[in-house]
């Protein structure tokens, strides 16, 4: 009798040992995404692949569909977006259509969650670390993300969902919720953070163009790319640059998600209406960026496509658990066309 219950001390032990233990901690992997996507490759990796190389669109406009009236979470991991979504999009709309000051804010948000790393980190990235209570809020350059950290962090407690996938699913989201933006390929399953992503690692709206230039090469992103993704201006604001000419919007629409802002940074003289940040204006004429900045004026087919192929890569930036992640683009409202 005494031999079959010491047996089972150590089984329960281990069992009690299995429910305290916290959530697998996210695995730290320095390099770029190609470093994960060789060799024989799921379904969703290759997927990837193919969308970072150019092979597919990252933009997904018509994969769209409404939640079953029965969905299961054991069975598909996107049926609590669909709520999700629905929310988001209460908090991101205007009434006249365009998307409003949260939505811009969030889609800042995921870029500063996920642009926080470079190949030679073992820490930041895409891992929900901005809007857990590692303290990164308070750094000078997140000022302005804090009501909509609020927001968001009111979402992730009321549906459970993880930090990391909220931070990229709101950005998406916002682009999509903007008219004439592109419903982005839309992944979840990441990790979230352990601790707070490394300092120094986000753009400065004063640095010179080369010093931006080589930044987001470390991340993995070519001068093309950047010149897609500092578009993503087109729907901002600015606050604290300036703090005389707070509330000033980076071009003429910014409840829109268009290419206004390619030939509006241009101008000179500058119009009066808009603000136009320092690092933008010398980006705009760098020789390695300014045919693809002026390739973008008029063209919105073509900066959504790029914007897309690019900011995928941002939305994984330090994911070493591609394999895991599911498509949840499905979920996603569909395109703004007002």
């Amino acid at each position: 009798m005494f031999g079959k219950a010491l047996l089972a001390l150590p089984l329960l032990c281990l069992a009690l040992q299995a429910i305290a233990t916290p959530l697998e901690p996210r695995k730290a992997h320095p390099g770029l995404i190609e470093d994960l996507l060789n060799g024989i490759l799921t379904p969703i990796l290759q997927s990837l692949k193919d969308i970072l190389t150019g092979v597919k669109s990252g933009v997904a406009d018509g994969e769209i569909s409404a939640k079953p009236l029965i969905c299961l979470s054991t069975l598909d991991k996107c049926c609590v977006w669909w709520d999700v979504s629905a929310e988001l999009t209460k908090k991101f709309k205007q009434p006249n259509g365009e998307c409003n000051d949260n939505a811009r804010a969030a889609i800042r948000f995921g870029f500063h969650d996920a642009g926080a790393w470079d190949k030679d980190t073992t820490t930041g990235g895409a891992d929900g670390s901005l809007m857990m209570d590692f303290g990164e809020i308070d750094r000078p350059e997140n000022n302005g993300l804090q009501s909509v950290r609020l927001l968001l962090r009111d979402v992730q407690a009321q549906f459970k969902v993880g930090y990391a996938d909220l931070a990229q699913y709101a950005h998406n989201h916002a682009t999509s919720t903007c008219p004439k933006g592109p419903r982005i390929k839309t992944y979840i399953g990441r990790k979230d953070a352990t601790g707070p992503a490394p300092e120094g690692k986000l753009p400065d709206v004063h640095d010179t163009p080369d010093n931006l230039i080589a930044l987001f090469e470390r991340k993995g992103f070519t001068p093309h790319d950047l010149a897609a993704l500092v578009g993503a201006h087109a729907a901002a604001k600015q606050r604290f640059v300036d703090t005389s000419q707070a509330g000033k919007p980076l071009d003429t629409t910014p409840g829109v998600w268009d290419v206004e802002f390619y030939n509006d940074t241009l101008q000179n003289p500058q119009n009066p209406d808009i603000f136009v940040l320092p690092s933008d204006k010398v980006l705009s004429v760098h020789p390695k960026i300014s045919d693809e900045w002026n390739s973008f004026i008029g063209d919105q087919p073509h900066w959504n496509e790029d914007y897309a192929k690019a900011y995928i890569r941002m939305s994984l930036l330090g994911v070493t658990n591609l394999q895991d992640l599911k498509d949840c683009t499905k979920t996603l409202p569909k395109k703004n066309s007002r």
